[in-house]
């Protein structure tokens, strides 16, 4: 008897699914030219035809099964056998990034039909969400090669890794969610620069933590 596919890649399946279902639904409706690229204003710039959505939905499906499985089994390809210990949290981040491309591939579908990109609203609590899980996540990491925040600081001693992802959890929680509400609260046209600010503070913040930290301990021990 051939072994059943666990209920888990099943659904991973499922959600991978996802935009080739809108998209199917969807294409009877789209004119022959459909917008493929947009401005910082959210407006076309760039047309094609629209079968070339299958193509951009393919690329999204390819790359999130491709981190799906890449993260999936880094237990079994970690040459210093460090990532099993994380394997639980590894298979969450998987699932993750997985949702996440799909909603985004679900996204450029609707946009196209739309005719515009805006940027208000879905995609910001999306994006805030995944960050936000990633940060509730980050502190059960352990130390490995692959998934977290990889400085030569942090792979070179666990109390500073532990330390760095304690402080880049609630980072990425606090910004995550901060993300999510500029969607709401931040005029259009600041909220790409707003983004783009909590993003450059959540993910330089640990690394220059994990810098000082790593020296701190440096000086008491020496």
């Amino acid at each position: 008897m051939k072994p059943k596919l666990p209920i888990a890649e099943l659904l991973v399946l499922l959600v991978v699914a996802l935009p080739f279902l809108y998209l199917l639904k969807v294409y009877p409706t789209l004119p022959p030219k459909v917008p493929t690229h947009f401005g910082i204003n959210g407006q076309p710039n760039a047309y094609s035809n629209r079968s070339f959505l299958w193509v951009t939905t393919s690329i999204l499906a390819g790359i999130s099964i491709f981190v799906y499985l890449l993260i999936r089994f880094l237990p079994r390809i970690d040459p210093k056998k460090k990532a099993k210990y994380s394997a639980t949290v590894f298979n969450k981040i998987a699932v993750a990034i997985v949702l996440l491309m799909s909603l985004i591939g679900c996204y450029s579908i609707y946009a196209a039909k739309a005719g515009s990109f805006q940027l208000r609203g879905f995609l910001p609590v999306i994006l805030g969400i995944f960050f936000a899980f990633m940060g509730n996540l980050m502190h059960s990491i352990k130390p490995n090669y692959f998934v977290g925040i990889r400085t030569p600081w942090t792979l070179e001693n666990e109390e500073t890794w532990r330390k760095t992802h304690q402080l880049g959890g609630k980072l990425w929680f606090v910004g995550g969610i901060l993300i999510a509400i500029t969607g709401f609260l931040v005029p259009a046209r600041a909220e790409v620069f707003v983004m783009m600010s909590i993003l450059i503070v959540i993910v330089l913040w640990p690394v220059i933590f994990s810098y000082t930290y790593f020296k701190s301990l440096e000086r008491i021990a020496g």
